[in-house]
C-alpha cells in the first residue's frame, strides 16, 4: 500500500485511556516497539538481554581514566570497554547478542556467568585490573533488526504514522544524526533516504551485518 492509499490516525489511546490527538505519530520505543506492534515487528526486531560491568580501578592511578585509556573494542572476543568516567569505574561488557529479553518482567539483575566472562575478558585486556572490585553491573537491552541497520519508515499501513527503532546497541550514539532523519522524512523531505534503514529491508532471519 502507498503512502497515498494508506489510512490517517486521529488519534491513539494508551493502555490508561489517555486519548492523543495530532497530525502526525512518531513511535520510537525502543525495546518495547515488537511489543507494540506485534504483528508487523514481532519478527523483525529482537530485543536482547544484554549485561555490562564497572570494575574498580587503584585511587590515584590514572592509567585506566581518558585520555590515558581509550575506548576499545574487540570484534573477535566480541567485547568493548570504556575507561573510568566521573569515577564510575571501567566498563566492560560482552557485545554479542543475549538471549531473548522482556522489558516489562525481565530479570535486571546481572548473572554470575556474565560477571565471570567479563572477568575473563578485563584479564586479557587489563591484567593490572583482573582482581579489581566491582562497583556496578546492569542488565540492559538492544533492540536487534535483523542486520543490525535501524528501523526508520512509514508504517505501511498509516500514512501519518512513523516507526523509529532497531538501535541494535548503537542508537544512543547516533541520537541527534537519526533526530535530524527522523525529522527530515517527517516533514516530507526526500533528499539522504537510506533504503537499509527501510522496513522492507528488515527480514525475520537475523545476519548481523552492522555492530
Amino acid at each position: 500500500m502507498s503512502p497515498d492509499d494508506a489510512r490517517q490516525v486521529d488519534e491513539v489511546v494508551t493502555v490508561s485511556g489517555r486519548r492523543i490527538s495530532a497530525e502526525k505519530f512518531v513511535f520510537a520505543c525502543g525495546p518495547w516497539l515488537p511489543k507494540i506492534f506485534p504483528r508487523l515487528l514481532g519478527e523483525r526486531i529482537h530485543p536482547t538481554r544484554q549485561e555490562v560491568f564497572y570494575f574498580g580501578a587503584p585511587g590515584g592511578d590514572g592509567r585506566f581514566r581518558a585520555p590515558a585509556m581509550p575506548i576499545w573494542i574487540d570484534f573477535n572476543e566480541e567485547a568493548y570497554g570504556l575507561p573510568d568516567l566521573d569515577g564510575r569505574g571501567v566498563k566492560i561488557a560482552i557485545d554479542r547478542h543475549g538471549p531473548p529479553f522482556d522489558p516489562d518482567n525481565g530479570d535486571r539483575v546481572a548473572s554470575s556467568e556474565g560477571l565471570s566472562e567479563a572477568r575473563a575478558c578485563l584479564a586479557r585486556r587489563l591484567p593490572s585490573l583482573k582482581d579489581a572490585p566491582l562497583l556496578e553491573s546492569r542488565v540492559c537491552q538492544y533492540e536487534n533488526t535483523s542486520n543490525g541497520d535501524f528501523l526508520i519508515d512509514r508504517h505501511p499501513d498509516f500514512e501519518n504514522v512513523w516507526l523509529v527503532g532497531g538501535g541494535s546497541g548503537h542508537g544512543f550514539k547516533h541520537g541527534p544524526a537519526v533526530a535530524e532523519y527522523v525529522a527530515a522524512r517527517i516533514e516530507g523531505s526526500d533528499k539522504g533516504i537510506e533504503p537499509r534503514f527501510s522496513l522492507e529491508s528488515k527480514k525475520s532471519t537475523r545476519e548481523r551485518a552492522v555492530y
